[in-house]
């Protein structure tokens, strides 16, 4: 997926990468400071019904969130950790590798804990209203 969007297309863009990539249970977003993907979250939340509040972890690390279409999502802000250590601590893998869509933001604060199959994400700012959205998908195992 390579797409150009503005804020006030951040929900049809949600819907579109979650058609074409919900069989990954590991997304990783990248992106600058402000580059939208706590927003793209929400609008993802939003769309996959979950109810209660959507919220950044910063503090936290990981949010839990339920949602009648995909079950639970855990939401993970890795921007405030040190070390793929302290991620391991806070049980990063527990839900890197319970089954359940996990949605990272800041993934190279601890890179080497994500599994082989997670999606890359990748957010740009190309203007102060304009983001382009451009996904990776791990490479298929050929053996």
């Amino acid at each position: 997926m390579d797409v150009m969007f503005t804020i006030s297309d951040i929900n049809k863009v949600a819907k579109q990468l979650w058609n074409e990539a919900k069989q990954y249970k590991v997304w990783a977003l990248n992106g600058e400071m402000g580059a939208g993907k706590t927003t793209l979250i929400h609008a993802l939340c939003g769309m996959l019904q979950v109810t209660g509040a959507i919220s950044s972890p910063t503090f936290a690390i990981i949010n839990e969130y339920f949602s009648p279409v995909a079950g639970t999502i855990y939401h993970m802000d890795w921007y405030r950790l040190k070390d793929e250590e302290e991620a391991t601590q806070a049980g990063i893998e527990d839900c890197l590798y319970s089954g359940n869509l996990c949605l990272v933001e800041w993934p190279a604060k601890a890179e080497g804990l994500l599994p082989g199959d997670t999606l890359q994400v990748y957010i740009e700012l190309a203007d102060d209203k304009t983001r382009r959205l451009k996904t990776t998908a791990p490479a298929k195992d050929e053996s």
